[in-house]
C-alpha cells in the first residue's frame, strides 16, 4: 500500500461500496456543494471525497461539507520527499467515479488542453479512462455561447468523459440563458445511473 492511505483489504464490505470523487470549481454554482454531498451520500455504499480549486472556495462554506475536502495546499503537504505519496495520483486510485460540479469556464479550457496547475486538473490529467468522469458545464451565458466552448466541451466527451448538460434559467449574474449548472437531483441520478449501468469493477 502507498504511505498515507490504509492498506485496502478484500471484504464483502468493501466490495459493496463505490467511491465517488467529486470535484468543484470557481463557479457560483459552487454554492451548491453542499446539496450535492448530501444528496449523493444518500446512495447507500457510497463513499464520496470532495476536490476543490481555490477559487471555488469563495462560493461554499467548508465547515457545512460532511466528507473529506482536498484543495492544493494537501498536495504539497503530502509530500516532502521521493518516497512521499502523490496525492493527485492517490485520488485517481481511490476513486471509482469522478464528478465534477460545477465545471467552470477556466477549469473547462484547462482540462481541454491538458493543462494541470492545481489539484482537481492534475487529477483529472491523470484519470484512468476505463473509469467514468461526468462533468457538469456552468459559466454566464455569453460564456457558454463562445465558440470556443462548444469545442472543448466536444474535447472533453472525445476523451470519453460525459457531459451532464447545463440548463436554462435566470442566473445569478441576472442573465437569463444557458449555462446554469443542471440541478443537483439531475447530477445524483446520473452518478446513480452510470453506477449501474457500468457495474463498475470494485475496489479489492
Amino acid at each position: 500500500p502507498e504511505p498515507g492511505f490504509p492498506a485496502e483489504k478484500s471484504s464483502s464490505v468493501l466490495q459493496k461500496k463505490y467511491r465517488v470523487l467529486v470535484g468543484v470549481t470557481g463557479s457560483v454554482a459552487a454554492l451548491k456543494l453542499p446539496l450535492l454531498i448530501t444528496e449523493l451520500l444518500k446512495i447507500p455504499g457510497l463513499e464520496v471525497k470532495v476536490v476543490t480549486t481555490e477559487r471555488a472556495k469563495h462560493f461554499y462554506n467548508a465547515q457545512e461539507i460532511p466528507v473529506t475536502l482536498y484543495s492544493d495546499e494537501d498536495e504539497w503537504q503530502l509530500w516532502k520527499g521521493r518516497s512521499d505519496p502523490v496525492l493527485h495520483i492517490e485520488l485517481r486510485r481511490w476513486a471509482d467515479l469522478m464528478v465534477v460540479a460545477p465545471l467552470d469556464a477556466n477549469t473547462l479550457a484547462k482540462i481541454a488542453n491538458g493543462i494541470c496547475d492545481n489539484l482537481l486538473t492534475c487529477v483529472i490529467r491523470a484519470w484512468d479512462l476505463s473509469k467514468p468522469l461526468l462533468f457538469c458545464p456552468a459559466m454566464n451565458t455569453a460564456m457558454w455561447e463562445h465558440p470556443i466552448t462548444a469545442r472543448q466541451v466536444e474535447q472533453l466527451k472525445a476523451f470519453g468523459y460525459t457531459e451532464i448538460p447545463c440548463v436554462v434559467k435566470k442566473l445569478v449574474c441576472g442573465d437569463e440563458g444557458r449555462g446554469a449548472m443542471a440541478e443537483v437531483w439531475t447530477i445524483v441520478e446520473s452518478v446513480k445511473r452510470t453506477l449501474e449501468e457500468r457495474d463498475l469493477p470494485l475496489q479489492s
